[in-house]
C-alpha cells in the first residue's frame, strides 16, 4: 500500500495566526457600556468573537472597528451594564477606533 505524499513547497494562505478583520464598516448596532453598572468581570470579553472588549479604567469597552454589532456581550452581560444600539441612533462614524 502506498502512503500519500503532501506538497509542502508552497505557502498556505490560512493558519499562519489570527486575523483581525476590520468590521466596524458593516455594523447597524454598537454596545453601549454602562460604567456605573459595569463590575469588571470580563463576561462579555470572554464571548466576543472579534476580541473587540478590552478593560478601560472602570469598566470594559470595545473597539469600534473590529465590532461586528452581535451584540452577545450584551446578551452575557450579568450586571445588564451593556445596551446594544442602532449605529444611526448612536451619532458616531462606525469606523472609530481606540487610540492604540
Amino acid at each position: 500500500m502506498k502512503r500519500a505524499r503532501f506538497r509542502t513547497d508552497y505557502e498556505s494562505p490560512i493558519g499562519k495566526g489570527m486575523f483581525k478583520v476590520n468590521t466596524g464598516e458593516w455594523r447597524y448596532q454598537r454596545p453601549i457600556t454602562d460604567e456605573d453598572r459595569c463590575r469588571l468581570c470580563a463576561a462579555c470579553w470572554l464571548v466576543c468573537p472579534t476580541n473587540s472588549r478590552y478593560a478601560a479604567e472602570t469598566h470594559f469597552e470595545s473597539d469600534l472597528a473590529y465590532c461586528k454589532g452581535c451584540g452577545m456581550c450584551a446578551n452575557e452581560c450579568p450586571a445588564g451594564a451593556i445596551t446594544m444600539v442602532e449605529e444611526a441612533k448612536a451619532g458616531a462614524k462606525p469606523t472609530e477606533a481606540r487610540a492604540r
